[in-house]
């Protein structure tokens, strides 16, 4: 069996999951993305593949930890 990667990664505004050269999702979270990610990846474990998942830290989006938006009168958790 093969290798299924999933990566979470920030597009404009929105995070999306890139999965065998193309992407998926609109999520408004790095949280909702990487939630997705790891749904299909409980797929093809049991398919057999190989399995990666990655997600970038904090300092990825708006620099806050689930990448969510900050409304203007907030600032970002350090």
């Amino acid at each position: 069996m093969g290798r299924a990667s999933y990566a979470v990664l920030e597009q404009g505004d929105q995070w999306v999951v890139l999965h065998d050269g193309e992407t998926n999702g609109d999520f408004a979270t790095k949280e909702a993305a990487f939630e997705s990610a790891v749904a299909a990846a409980s797929l093809a474990i049991r398919q057999g593949h190989e399995v990666l998942v990655s997600a970038p830290g904090r300092d990825a989006g708006n620099g806050t930890a689930l990448g969510a938006k900050v409304d203007a009168h907030e600032s970002p958790k350090n």
